[in-house]
């Protein structure tokens, strides 16, 4: 194998490699949604089980959402606090769904006014 195409496999490899599901402190942003106390049945532990199974969702699926939109969605979460996997889990899942909307043209068709 020539030694660009090596290069090139191991490179790709480790794009993949990185490219995983980012890691979050989910112990921050369940301290803060605890005390910002919304509900009464909120609490640090349902709100850890949730992060949890939306990061378990989000391994199993990450590959179904486009780079570009694991790029956004993981900058926006990070934004202004405490990331967290159950908004990264709704931010791509609403980038996914908004993608496979019919264009507008399609639309028009459909519905002409």
């Amino acid at each position: 194998m020539p030694l660009p195409l090596i290069a090139l496999t191991v490179a790709s490899q480790l794009t993949l490699v990185a490219d995983g599901v980012p890691t979050f402190d989910i112990n921050q942003s369940c301290r803060a949604a605890a005390s910002a106390g919304v509900s009464p049945d909120r609490n640090a532990e349902s709100c850890r089980r949730d992060e949890q199974s939306a990061r378990e969702e989000l391994a199993k699926a990450w590959s179904g959402y486009s780079a570009a939109e694991r790029a956004r969605c993981t900058s926006l979460v990070r934004l202004g606090g405490a990331p967290s996997y159950v908004e990264l889990l709704t931010c791509l899942d609403m980038a996914k769904s908004a993608a496979e909307l019919p264009d507008e043209a399609k639309m028009k068709q459909r519905n002409p006014r």
